[in-house]
C-alpha cells in the first residue's frame, strides 16, 4: 500500500505540459489586464464568493438552491422549509472567504500552518458546534461512501505536522495549481477534524490559489461525483486525474474572469471567434481551436466558442516564423 506521505515523492511534474502553458497563457492574459476597475472586481468577487459558498455546501449535502443562498447572504431571508444549520452554513461560508480574501490581501505570501487550518475550520463550523471549532477531532471516523480510512484520531498531531513541513519543503518545487490540489487531498485524507474537512480543504486551496493570482476557483455541485471518484483515486496512490480534476476548475474560472474583462474593458484586446480569425489568416479552425487547446495561443471560451484576439495570431505566427529562420541551414 502506498504511504499517503511519500506517493508524491513519485514524480515532480503532475500535469501534462500541454496543461500547464495553457493555464500559464490565460493566467499571463488575467495578470496583463491588472489593475482592473474596482467595480468590475467587486462583481466578479460578489459572484465567485456566492457560487463558491452555494457549490461547496451543496457538495456536503446542504439543500440550499443557488438563489435561495442569495437570499440568505444578501437580504437575510429565512427559507422557509430549510433548516437552521443549513442556514448557518451559508453564512459561515461566507465570512470564511471574506477571512481569506483579507488574509491575502493584506499578505500575499501568508503561511500555511496548523493555526491557519484550524482557523477556517472554526469559521466553518463555529456557529454551528463551537465544542468542534477549531480543535482536531478525539474519536475515529468513516468517510461516506469511500474506501478510505482515516488515521487515527492519536496519529492526527503527527500527520498535521508532517502536512506543514511537506508543504515548506515543496511550495517552491511545484506550480500553484499542482501544490493547492495535493495540499487539497492530504487534508482530507488525514481528516483531521470531526466536521468541515472538505469545506475547509477547498478554502485552503484558494487561499494558495489566490496568492498566486488566480480567480476563486470553484468546485461545482454537478461534478460532486468526479470529484469524489478522484479523490478516492488520489488516496490508493493515483494523484494526478485528481489534479487534472483541479486544474480544469482553475480553468473554468480564469476563463470567466477573461469572458467579463472581454465585455466590460473598454480599450481592451478584442477577441472574436477563431472562425473569424481563421478567415483572416488562412488558417482553418480546427488548427487554430488546437492551438487554442493546447495554449500556444491566448485565447479563452466563451459558452462553447473559443475565442481569441488579432495580436495573438500575429504573435503565434511571428514566433514560428522566427523559430523556422533560427533553424534554418
Amino acid at each position: 500500500m502506498v504511504h499517503i506521505l511519500d506517493l508524491y515523492h513519485i514524480k515532480t511534474m503532475y500535469l501534462e505540459p500541454m496543461v500547464i502553458e495553457r493555464l500559464k497563457a490565460k493566467h499571463l492574459q488575467l495578470q496583463s489586464s491588472r489593475p482592473l476597475s474596482p467595480t468590475i472586481v467587486a462583481k466578479l468577487r460578489e459572484r465567485f464568493m456566492l457560487e463558491m459558498t452555494y457549490n461547496s455546501n451543496a457538495i456536503e449535502g446542504n439543500t440550499l438552491t443557488l438563489k435561495e443562498t442569495y437570499l440568505v447572504l444578501s437580504e437575510g431571508i429565512t427559507i422557509k422549509g430549510k433548516s437552521l444549520k443549513e442556514h448557518l452554513e451559508a453564512k459561515n461560508h461566507h465570512e470564511a472567504l471574506e477571512f481569506i480574501f483579507e488574509q491575502v490581501e493584506h499578505d500575499s505570501q501568508h503561511t500555511i500552518s496548523e493555526h491557519l487550518i484550524r482557523e477556517l475550520q472554526s469559521l466553518v463550523i463555529g456557529s454551528i458546534d463551537r465544542s468542534i471549532a477549531g480543535t482536531y477531532r478525539d474519536v475515529e471516523v468513516a468517510i461516506t461512501a469511500s474506501s478510505h480510512q482515516p488515521p487515527l484520531a492519536t496519529e492526527i498531531l503527527s500527520k498535521m505536522a508532517d502536512l506543514i513541513k511537506w508543504f515548506h519543503k515543496e511550495q517552491s518545487k511545484l506550480n500553484p495549481v499542482e501544490l493547492a490540489a495535493i495540499l487539497h487531498h492530504k487534508l482530507v485524507n488525514i481528516h483531521p477534524f470531526a466536521d468541515g474537512n472538505g469545506r475547509t480543504a477547498r478554502l485552503l486551496m484558494n487561499i494558495i490559489l489566490l496568492q498566486a493570482g488566480y480567480p476563486l476557483v470553484i468546485i461545482l455541485k454537478n461534478d460532486r461525483r468526479k470529484y469524489y471518484d478522484t479523490l478516492s483515486l488520489a488516496d490508493r496512490g493515483n494523484v494526478n486525474p485528481f489534479i487534472t480534476f483541479i486544474a480544469r476548475a482553475v480553468e473554468r474560472s480564469l476563463d470567466l474572469y477573461l469572458e467579463t474583462i472581454t465585455k466590460n474593458c473598454s480599450g481592451a484586446t478584442q477577441f472574436i471567434s477563431l472562425s473569424e480569425l481563421g478567415k483572416k489568416y488562412n488558417l482553418t479552425q480546427k488548427h487554430l481551436n488546437l492551438l487554442a487547446r493546447t495554449g500556444k495561443i491566448v485565447a479563452h471560451k466563451q459558452g462553447r466558442i473559443w475565442l481569441s484576439s488579432i495580436e495573438a495570431i500575429q504573435q503565434y505566427l511571428d514566433n514560428r516564423e522566427r523559430k523556422g529562420f533560427e533553424h534554418t541551414p
